[in-house]
């Protein structure tokens, strides 16, 4: 189960300090209505990813039999995460000078923007779900471990960031910040094969290997 719990914590890392519209928002919030705008749309996945979970574990549950589906939903996944990894490899310092007039509705405003994301949906469907599913072949406990290392690193990570920049307005466009997005970067990149692996064996190009998750 330490195998989920690792993936957890790796993917909600790279979620939570990539740059993107929900960071955009983040650090909008916080510069014009202060830490705890910044925090409350930090908080915004905890309502607005609840859906697409579900919809998500409900649609690849319904395929947990047909092996041709799910091998090319792992390969996709696979892809997207090496995307991910490509574009934390790439990653520039963020501009601060977007603000917002209107601290106020700072949540609402948070679950919009995701609600209105695509990654969101490509994650759970490509990745999030299939791991799920995964975890619970091994433990009824691994899903649950999973979700909650992940909700933890990917929202921790970003109430930090919103109080880092509340802090200084130049941590964003620093060497510190870069450095970490890259080393988080290589890191996705390589678990994209692992990713790419689990999908060519379940679409019988490669060997089984024993499930990860049990050690």
């Amino acid at each position: 189960m330490s195998y989920f719990v690792t993936v957890g914590i790796l993917l909600g890392l790279s979620a939570g300090v990539a740059p993107g519209p929900l960071l955009t928002l983040v650090v909008s919030e916080t510069l014009s209505g202060g830490v705890g705008a910044g925090v409350r749309v930090a908080l915004s996945p905890f309502l607005s990813d609840l859906p697409i979970i579900l919809f998500a574990v409900f649609f690849v549950s319904q395929f947990s039999e047909v092996q041709i589906l799910l091998g090319a939903m792992s390969i996709l996944g696979g892809f997207f995460v090496f995307y991910m990894g490509y574009e934390s490899l790439r990653t520039e310092k963020i501009n601060d000078d977007v603000l917002t007039p209107d601290s106020s509705k700072s949540l609402f405003r948070g679950v919009v923007t995701n609600l209105l994301n695509p990654h969101p949906y490509l994650f759970w469907f490509s990745v999030g779900a299939p791991t799920i599913s995964k975890a619970l072949s091994v433990s009824i406990v691994a899903p649950a471990l999973f979700l909650f290392s992940f909700y933890i690193c990917l929202v921790g990570a970003k109430v930090a960031l919103a109080k880092l920049v509340g802090r200084s307005r130049n941590f964003l466009q620093g060497h510190a910040y870069i450095y970490t997005m890259r080393f988080l970067g290589v890191v996705l990149c390589l678990f994209a094969f692992t990713l790419l692996g689990d999908g060519f064996r379940l679409l019988g190009y490669l060997p089984s290997l024993p499930l990860l998750g049990a050690i």
